[in-house]
């Protein structure tokens, strides 16, 4: 695995046997463009670590596709709720780009938990990262103007920008297309 050695260094000390217990469990995953990680209504059986590419996930409302989250290289991502409860999900994800991911199953991963605690501690701390993330998007959309939403994607994942479509920004920030290129003409 490409990433290996610096898979838990921004989350965690993990011990080096739990590092390659866990690498060696996961499975390489070329995607194409527009390669489903995940669909409406399965159950999502893996955890996925992106190496290269781009990922985002959305779900329907009225026919329209509602980005919820973009994930880049060097994160983690997978339909939490689905994962976590073994029930059918409610998000699709897919790929931006061209990607090179790693998967782990829930089974290996539960696996893994009980033979390294230290392990189970890193993923606790990638959980509470992904809940401020969830935390902040909710609070984002609420009392942000749009500009501000747009300024704030800019800053904090700016990749977003280059790698998503307009419309799949625009449904992320929860604003029109027009309205996000009225804010783009002016910045």
């Amino acid at each position: 695995m490409k990433q290996s050695s610096g898979l838990f260094e921004n989350i965690t000390t993990v011990s080096e046997a739990a590092r390659l217990d866990f690498i060696s469990r996961m499975e390489e995953i070329h995607a194409e463009k527009g390669f489903k990680l995940m669909e409406l209504g399965q159950v999502s059986n893996y955890l996925y670590f992106i190496s290269e590419g781009s990922a985002r996930s959305f779900y329907f409302r009225e026919n329209r596709e509602i980005t919820v989250s973009f994930s880049l290289e060097g994160e983690f991502v997978t339909a939490m709720h689905s994962f976590i409860t073994r029930s059918p999900s409610y998000e699709t994800i897919e790929t931006l780009e061209k990607s090179l991911l790693y998967r782990i199953s829930y089974e290996s991963l539960q696996e893994c938990f009980a033979s390294y605690h230290d392990m189970e501690r890193a993923y606790r701390i990638i959980l509470e990262k992904y809940y401020i993330a969830l935390e902040e998007q909710v609070i984002f959309a609420k009392f942000k103007s749009a500009k501000d939403r747009y300024l704030e994607l800019m800053e904090k994942k700016p990749k977003v920008i280059q790698k998503a479509s307009v419309g799949q920004i625009a449904s992320f920030l929860d604003m029109t297309i027009e309205t996000l290129s009225r804010i783009r003409a002016k910045i």
